[in-house]
Parts: C-alpha cells; structure tokens; sequence
C-alpha cells in the first residue's frame, strides 16, 4: 500500500499464543471466545506482525517481534511458531537486508514487540539485529522498563536493550513527535507508561499502527481491554478518542496482533465502532 511517498507493508513474525483471559480482562469467555477461540489451555491465537515503511531516503521497521531466543519450555508455554513467517524472512522477501534498515520504532519494549531488536551472533554473543538502524523509544517507557513492577516485570527483557544501548543505537523521546516527514509517534498510558503509536499520512490517507492499545479486532469494543494494561480505564479513554477520529477521518486502523485482519477500516453501528471492510497492506 502507498500512502503518498511512504511504501506501507505488513511484515508476519511468525505467531504466539496468551491466555485468553488475561487478552480481555473482565469480559467473559462465553463473549470472547465468539470472536477469537481459545485452544484446550485457553490459549488464543495472536500474530507478530510488524510494519514496514519505506521512502525514498529510509526504511523503518515499526516493532521486531518476538525474536529467537526462547527455550523449548517457554516455546511451548507461548506456543512461538515461526513455521510459515519470521521476521528476517519477511523482510528478505519484501527486498530489505538488516543492514538497509535505517530506523526502528519501538511501540514498547515489552517481549513480543521488541524481543526481535537482537540476534545472536556466530559467538553465542547477543549482536543488534539492525545493527545500522536508529531505534526510537519513549524516555519514559525505557526508564519503566529499567524499573517494572511486580505485575509487568516479566514482560520485559532488559539484557536486549541493554545491548542496543552500548552499541549506540538508542535515540530516546520525550513526547508526540514527527520523527520523519509523515511518521509521527503518539504517546499512550494506557497498556503501559509511554507506550507509543505509529501515525503514517499521505495521499490523503491516515493508517494507525494501533499496538497494544487495540490489539485485535475484536478489541475495538471499548470495555474490551487487556488484563495485561496498567490502567484500564485510560484505556478505554484513549481507544474511544482513537475510535472517533478513525470513524471521522476514515483512518485505517492497523492491527498488530490479530490472528487474520491485518488492517480494517471503521464504522459506527448502533453506538458501536466496529469493523467495516479489511484493507490489504
């Protein structure tokens, strides 16, 4: 898809799996699992799925995925399957090397969405996957991540940042910010402190990179917020303000973790946003 100047491409990670539960919160299971259905450990299916943007002077990786380094044990507690996509195999085949990568843009540091920032080198020695690539994260979110609490602590995975930054690779912000000329980041509170959303515009389209503030299409449903959010109900606040723009701008909204809809456009129903038509990236 061309939004303008910017070359917008979904790249797949392979998949993972979560209680489902835990993905909706207080909502029970006789309504989600009508939406996405739980395996016999009430696990539910989520893909890993990136974006990729590109312009005539940068191509930008929009979150890493899950990465390789998961023990037999924690592969089959979150079900990891990198059978029919991976994230390097994915960018071979849209024509990108890890060298040509100029910019990542961390959504947040938790593992499934920037576990993928570290390879490990022919040494056994952890090596920057992207090692030309500038990598965007909230100064705030970094300082969290360095400093979680008890709920969120095994969420991330501080040895990998840790090595992004004494490879020089880090550039921290502080705040909403064009980073390039019709990529700006968008700061949310809600699943996490200072995670941040990707807006792409051009040609007149608008496309959200909605993390895990939407992770799903069936998320779109406002009290369906994640067990996994800090502070649900800023949650719910940020999806509604989302929501009503994506219904009166026409944005397509861009999901990270749905297990079949990459991308959808919205409408609202009866007081309800819901989802209007797919759109292929």
């Amino acid at each position: 898809m061309l939004l303008g100047e910017i070359e917008v491409r979904a790249i797949e990670d392979g998949t993972f799996a979560l209680d489902g539960g835990a993905m909706f919160g207080i909502v029970p299971k006789p309504l989600w699992a009508k939406q996405i259905a739980a395996d016999d450990r009430n696990r539910i299916p989520m893909a890993l799925r990136c974006m990729l943007l590109r312009t005539a002077a940068r191509t930008i990786l929009v979150d890493t995925g899950i990465g390789e380094r998961w023990s037999y044990k924690e592969r089959e507690i979150y079900r990891i399957d990198h059978t029919d996509s991976e994230l390097q195999r994915g960018l071979a085949s849209a024509g990108v090397s890890p060298d040509e990568v100029t910019d990542v843009i961390l959504t947040h540091l938790h593992f499934d969405h920037a576990a993928g920032v570290v390879r490990v080198g022919p040494d056994g020695e952890l090596t920057p996957a992207f090692p030309r690539a500038t990598h965007h994260v909230q100064r705030r979110h970094l300082k969290w991540a360095e400093h979680a609490t008890e709920k969120d602590s095994g969420s991330f995975r501080p040895d990998e940042i840790a090595r992004l930054g004494r490879a020089g690779l880090l550039h921290l912000l502080d705040g909403d910010t064009e980073i390039f000329a019709g990529v700006e980041v968008l700061v949310s509170e809600g699943h996490t402190v200072g995670q941040q959303l990707v807006r792409v515009r051009g040609g007149g389209q608008t496309l959200l990179y909605c993390a895990d503030v939407i992770p799903t299409r069936a998320h779109l449903r406002l009290p369906w917020v994640m067990g996994y959010d800090l502070y649900p109900l800023t949650t719910i606040e940020e999806k509604k303000a989302i929501l009503a723009q994506a219904v009166e701008e026409g944005w397509i909204l861009f999901f990270e973790h749905d297990p079949v809809v990459a991308a959808c456009r919205v409408r609202e129903e009866r007081g309800q946003v819901v989802m209007d038509r797919a759109v292929e990236l």
